[in-house]
């Protein structure tokens, strides 16, 4: 599986809140470059980072706080709509298309706010941490008020999702999202936003550019990047400038794409060729860019991204709850695109799934097994997303790296019997995030012993946020 390196010309610093006291973690087992090491000793310097790392360590030191269980570099999920949570279980009634789905997405969107939008986050937030992840990508596009209204602040939205993040113990990628139209129309124009959109829709790029530019969000927590929502709500001759705008900044730039084959319909129809063509014709596909779904693709788009080297986010539990497909994973990875993974409109929040996902869908594909190792797949769940949104320092248990790591339990009826070495095996083919015992970022305890340290009653609380957005 294809790995990208990227580098970030963000500062970089521990995890929300105060920086941490140097600590020692003593892990039963911990995930190395690929291999499963027992007895692991991870120090935590006081600026959030990892230290010396020693194997083979037989007793835990004196004051080390021990880690029973599989150790992995803290997940991330690289491609998040916090709102959407709150549609779960509701647009499982009944049957339906994407697009139907879509209008239950709008409606739930209407009812937000910038403190509404907050509690919400907050809770979502911390559910991730609970699932062992340390970072998520913010594909955010709900920026104004309803009818198009900005608010007195034009980033409010932006900043209740920063601060969200930062209470709930996480790191985030703002992804702030270019969302311009409703459909591709005639001569590649744009259809104007509908009303419900106009909510997304800062009116042109340009304008998109000059209130992201304008965004300064306040913590080591945060980083930013830009996103085109798709071909369908960006106009070709305005993609060059959100393009512009991440490579002025080297940062992460994400875009929703071929997810539909009504969406490649239009394009071909209107602009005579694919979504990834007109993408590459732009300048929008790029070794900082991740293609988001990449659901349906012909042979000239796979190659284009790989010789590109655009990234690929799969987000299966989403694709097969919305009946979208199951992507060219096996053939992307070949073509070289490093593959990320997300729970994008969050049926489940669980990255192990979608990590497994990955490869039992393309069995049922190809009905042939194994495309990926259990290495692979969780490298995709861990390096593959902190690459795709820029923390790089994130991905690996290495001296040096963010000290953010997770800890699966061995022990439950779904994880326990098998021997150690196959820890790594039964972290992605059998374990859930309802295993996860401990989450470490920047080296502060946020979930211990499976419990949220920051956030009192996680499922009282998203219960809560989601019950106040119901007509």
């Amino acid at each position: 599986m294809t790995t990208r390196t990227r580098t970030n010309p963000n500062a970089t610093g521990p995890a929300p809140g105060d920086a941490p006291a140097e600590k020692v973690y003593w892990c039963e087992l911990a995930w190395l470059n690929g291999t499963v090491e027992p007895q692991v000793v991870l120090e935590v310097t006081g600026q959030g980072r990892l230290g010396a790392i020693r194997t083979a360590v037989g007793t835990p030191p004196p004051g080390a706080t021990v880690l029973r269980g599989l150790t992995l570099p803290g997940l991330a999920n690289a491609h998040s709509h916090a709102f959407h949570r709150a549609l779960r279980g509701t647009v499982q009634v009944g049957s339906g298309t994407f697009w139907t789905w879509r209008d239950s997405m709008y409606q739930t969107a209407a009812r937000l706010t910038p403190d509404s939008y907050y509690t919400l986050a907050r809770a979502v937030y911390a559910e991730m941490a609970l699932a062992g992840i340390t970072c998520v990508g913010e594909f955010h596009y709900l920026h104004h008020g309803p009818g198009g209204e900005r608010y007195d602040d034009p980033n409010a939205m932006s900043h209740a999702l920063v601060a969200a993040a930062a209470d709930a113990g996480i790191r985030i990628t703002l992804l702030d999202t270019a969302y311009l139209a409703s459909g591709i129309g005639r001569k590649g124009r744009g259809e104007a936003p509908t009303r419900q959109q106009l909510r997304f829709s800062d009116g042109t790029a340009q304008a998109w550019a000059e209130r992201v530019s304008a965004f300064r969000p306040q913590g080591d927590h945060v980083r930013t990047g830009a996103a085109v929502h798709s071909v369908r709500a960006v106009p070709a001759r305005e993609l060059g400038t959100v393009a512009q705008w991440a490579e002025e900044r080297g940062a992460p730039l994400h875009v929703h794409l071929s997810e539909q084959t009504a969406e490649n319909e239009a394009c071909l129809g209107v602009h005579g060729m694919t979504p990834t063509a007109l993408l590459a014709e732009h300048g929008v596909l790029t070794p900082r860019t991740t293609a988001v779904h990449a659901t349906h693709l012909d042979k000239d788009d796979i190659r284009r991204i790989g010789r590109s080297g655009t990234g690929v986010c799969m987000c299966p539990t989403t694709e097969r709850d919305l009946a979208d497909g199951i992507g060219p994973a096996p053939a992307l990875d070949r073509a070289g695109a490093a593959l990320s993974l997300g729970s994008d409109s969050h049926a489940v929040i669980d990255l192990f799934e979608e990590a497994r996902a990955l490869e039992l869908d393309e069995r049922l594909a190809s009905r042939t097994r194994g495309h990926w190792t259990a290495g692979q797949l969780l490298r995709a769940a861990t390096e593959g997303g902190h690459t795709a949104l820029g923390w790089p320092e994130s991905s690996r248990l290495e001296t040096g790296a963010l000290a953010d790591f997770t800890t699966v339990g061995l022990d439950s009826v779904r994880t326990a019997g098998p021997v150690p070495r196959l820890a790594a095996e039964v972290a992605v083919f059998a374990a859930t995030a309802a295993d996860v015992r401990h989450t470490v970022v920047g080296g502060r305890h946020i979930v211990r012993d499976g419990a949220h340290t920051l956030v009192d009653d996680v499922p009282g609380a998203l219960a809560h946020a989601i019950a106040a957005l119901r007509p």
